[in-house]
């Protein structure tokens, strides 16, 4: 399913609302890690550029990074489920240490 911008704005305000009205925002962060690895590579290639001049990645977001390095868009989508399936036990075990 591809969602537009629209969609996944609205859909990203109404997780983060209930993850504040539930007061659980460090455990939306955690479990949300591959989104947050996707702006951190912006992040830190444009801070690089800035003040090194020089790319830390081949392009960003980091899955074009990937796909430069040659991987096929089917290994990155693999992947990136991996992580978010390890992101979200781990978002799991935080919950039993409450």
């Amino acid at each position: 399913m591809f969602m537009g911008d629209t969609g996944s704005l609205a859909l990203g305000g109404v997780i983060g609302l209930i993850a504040i009205l539930v007061k659980q925002e460090i455990l939306l962060a955690l479990v949300g890690g591959v989104f947050l690895m996707e702006i951190g590579s912006v992040m830190i290639q444009i801070a690089s550029l800035k003040l090194l001049v020089k790319r830390v990645f081949k392009c960003t977001p980091i899955h074009h990074h990937f796909e430069q390095l040659g991987w096929t868009e089917t290994q990155i989508v693999v992947r990136f489920w991996i992580l978010a399936g390890l992101f979200a036990m781990l978002g799991l075990a935080t919950l039993k240490l409450r």
